[in-house]
C-alpha cells in the first residue's frame, strides 16, 4: 500500500529542475508524480518515478543527494468536498497530515492524492475502513526493488 517516495533538494538556481529531469529522462526513468516546494536557497522536489533505484542511483551520481522514504496513494472522486470526507476519519483519529500533492486524472473523474501521515500504517487501515480506494506502486508503474 505504500508507495516509495524520492526526495531531493536542489538549489533554487536557473537550470537546476532541468538537469534533474533531463538525467532521469535520458536514462528512461519516468515521472509519475512530482512535487516542488520552495524552502528558502533551495526547493525540496519529491518524485514518485518507474525506477526508484534507477533514479536514486542517477541522482547520487549527479551529487544530489538522494532519499526515499514511503508515502500513501489513495484515489478520491474530483467532486467538492472528497478531500474533507477522506480526512475526516484520520482526523478523529488524531492522525496527521504531514504533507500532501494531488493529480487529477480527468478522463476518469477522479483524484489521486499522495499523503505522508504521522502514521502512514495506522492511516491506510483506516482509509481503507472508510472505502477509499489505495493505489498501489504497481497501478502507478512503480519498480521499487531492483530487478
Amino acid at each position: 500500500m505504500k508507495l516509495k517516495q524520492i526526495v531531493v533538494s536542489i538549489e533554487n538556481a536557473p537550470g537546476r529542475l532541468f538537469e534533474v529531469t533531463n538525467a532521469l529522462g535520458q536514462a528512461g526513468i519516468n515521472l509519475r508524480a512530482l512535487n516542488l516546494v520552495d524552502t528558502g536557497a533551495f526547493g525540496q522536489l519529491r518524485l514518485l518515478v518507474s525506477d526508484v533505484v534507477k533514479a536514486r542511483r542517477i541522482l547520487m551520481e549527479m551529487q544530489i543527494p538522494a532519499y526515499v522514504n514511503e508515502v500513501v496513494a489513495a484515489e478520491i472522486e474530483d467532486k467538492p468536498g472528497s478531500l474533507a470526507r477522506l480526512l475526516q476519519p484520520l482526523a478523529d483519529a488524531n492522525i496527521s497530515v504531514v504533507f500532501m500533492y494531488a493529480y487529477i486524472t480527468f478522463a476518469s473523474g477522479k483524484a489521486i492524492m499522495i499523503f505522508r501521515f504521522t502514521d502512514n500504517d495506522k492511516a491506510i487501515e483506516i482509509l481503507q475502513q472508510n472505502g477509499i480506494n489505495m493505489i498501489e506502486a504497481e497501478t502507478f508503474g512503480i519498480l521499487e526493488n531492483e530487478s
